[in-house]
């Protein structure tokens, strides 16, 4: 019996957004439950890394379009419904409320909260019902925003993410932590871990990967290599050749910062290949005290080594792995506790920070830094890609009674795996689809405008271009601006908010407002002198302490004297 699409399919114009593990899935759901008029945008190319989970990619795809590769791909199984690809940033100002409009309903396959806040906001501006997915390994859910009707996704608070996609770490990392997950998840383990792994930074020309059964294996060490020609092998295979070869694709970097290839040669050229530490003798006793900071003179982990300091130390760490800890090689796992481990991952991370253009971190900071990656499972994308195409039907039917709020679980005691529960109702004290002023404590008199537009209104309100206005004073304004007023919003983002042209302080009320999402946000300002929180956990450490050392009072004095002179801080309610 053949099978018959409901009408309310056949007349469905749909947006998919992201076409990378749940999107391959959706696409393939989508186009084989009859859904003739189907658009995908997708920012990014394909990877190796891609091919175990997004069927409809091959290895001859690497470096192509996900979202161009996919709709060829369905095609050739489904030829007669219409697919358009966009290669693109759903956050380009071509993708507005208005393009938004046309489609019936928006399918989220994303893998960012970033992004998944701004197609929510599209949504409600141009009265679009989505459907928002998520998958973590086994675990995932499906989600339906409706306006009006149901909760917006920004309706309830989410977790920052401790999780990241593989694409991102191996291939396009923007934070700091990306640099560390690699570091420690790929470069660390492939070093000193299990030496039959494969990963992505095995990675060699299209041409070399055609011939791979004669091409020789970087990671392996030649029977007459120096420890410290192959340290520096290592090294710019990694930071130099790789880089090289994702910066081929010219497809990758239209939208992103170009890396820039980093070669031993060129960071340590007046240093002899060979650059031993000179502790060899301390270190008999006790191998697991190795530290390549002291080996060459360096004390501080608060440092903020410069890249010729965090070569040295990579490559010190490099040669004590092998020559002092050589039995462990081929069983290790990073341990935060392992100093050496922690040397060589925040070196490694910070050289590839610098290649990516990301500031770099002291050892302190880098130890604290918690990342893993969750590797995506290609049944849980199947999945939760069907959940999705079932709640878009029940969206184009306007069967409301019958949405429901999917999570796939793991219930072993109850076996149970799929846990659906009916929609919640639009929070009312929710900015985004209720409108309700937020309030700000900050401290008008330190704090900078440049302060609120970076730390408050993009990075916690997650507006792109924003309009800061006072009263009918126009403070701030990004995106095409005229060029008189260039240099005057400039000016006013290095003033101290009080000491705008109109002044902002205790009590002033500020409309903030994204023209591409149709935004707009109040804020109700309140003055307030902050004590740094870490000064008065300290105050109160030192007074529960019995007995106070003169070297711990002394500390404490120069924390103490430091905390007080930085008391600018926000806080956002």
């Amino acid at each position: 019996m053949a099978y018959s699409s409901p009408s309310v399919i056949k007349d469905a114009k749909v947006l998919m957004v992201g076409a990378g593990g749940i999107g391959c899935e959706l696409l393939k759901t989508l186009a084989l439950s009859g859904f003739p008029d189907i658009h995908i945008i997708d920012m990014d190319t394909i990877e190796v890394s891609n091919l175990n989970r997004q069927f409809l990619f091959r290895q001859f795809h690497v470096g192509q379009s996900k979202a161009k590769v996919a709709r060829d791909a369905v095609l050739k199984f489904r030829p007669h419904i219409n697919i358009t690809p966009y290669h693109a940033n759903v956050k380009d100002p071509e993708f507005n409320v208005d393009f938004f409009k046309q489609f019936n309903v928006v399918l989220n396959g994303l893998d960012n909260l970033d992004a998944r806040r701004h197609v929510n906001r599209l949504c409600l501006a141009a009265n679009v019902p989505l459907v928002e997915s998520g998958t973590t390994g086994f675990l995932g859910q499906v989600t339906v925003h409706v306006k009006g009707r149901t909760e917006c996704y920004e309706c309830q608070p989410k977790p920052a993410p401790k999780t990241y996609p593989v694409c991102t770490i191996t291939s396009t990392p923007s934070k700091f932590v990306h640099c560390i997950v690699w570091a420690k998840d790929l470069l660390f383990a492939k070093l000193f871990g299990d030496k039959n792994q494969d990963n992505d930074l095995n990675v060699r020309s299209s041409d070399a990967a055609s011939s791979s059964k004669n091409v020789e294996d970087v990671f392996e060490r030649r029977k007459d290599e120096d420890i410290d020609q192959y340290g520096r092998k290592i090294f710019d295979h990694v930071f130099g050749y790789n880089i090289e070869l994702a910066l081929s694709n010219e497809e990758t970097w239209k939208n992103r910062n170009r890396p820039k290839p980093i070669y031993s040669k060129d960071i340590l050229s007046d240093e002899p290949a060979q650059q031993n530490g000179n502790l060899e003798k301390k270190y008999e006793s006790d191998e697991l005290s190795v530290s390549a900071m002291a080996s060459l003179g360096m004390k501080n982990p608060q440092d903020i080594w410069s890249l010729k300091e965090n070569s040295r130390i990579f490559l010190e760490a490099f040669r004590l792995f092998f020559t002092k800890r050589e039995k462990e090689i081929g069983n290790l796992s990073f341990d935060k506790d392992d100093q050496l481990a922690v040397e060589f991952v925040t070196a490694a991370a910070n050289i590839r920070a610098a290649s990516f253009g990301i500031p770099l971190q002291n050892l302190f900071e880098a130890k604290g830094i918690a990342g893993n990656i969750v590797h995506a499972v290609a049944t849980t994308n199947a999945v939760i890609a069907g959940l999705i195409v079932i709640e878009a039907i029940k969206v184009l039917k306007n069967d409301i009674k019958n949405y429901r709020m999917t999570y796939c679980l793991e219930h072993p005691a109850r076996n149970m795996l799929l846990m659906p529960v009916e929609p919640f109702e639009p929070n009312k004290s929710c900015y985004v689809c209720s409108e309700t002023p937020l309030s700000l404590e900050i401290n008008t008199n330190r704090s900078k405008l440049k302060d609120l537009v970076e730390k408050i209104v993009k990075a916690k309100l997650g507006m792109n271009l924003p309009l800061i206005m006072c009263a009918s004073n126009l403070l701030y304004e990004a995106g095409d601006v005229e060029d008189d007023m260039i240099a005057i919003y400039e000016a006013n983002l290095e003033k101290a908010l009080a000491e705008l042209p109109s002044p902002v302080t205790g009590g002033t009320m500020l409309t903030v407002e994204d023209m591409q999402q149709e935004f707009v946000c109040n804020i109700n300002i309140k003055h307030r002198f902050f004590l740094n929180s870490y000064f008065l956990y300290s105050v109160k450490k030192f007074l529960e302490s019995n007995t106070i050392m003169l070297e711990e009072l002394n500390k404490f004095i120069v924390f103490l004297f430091f905390s007080l002179s930085s008391l600018s801080h926000v806080a956002l309610r």
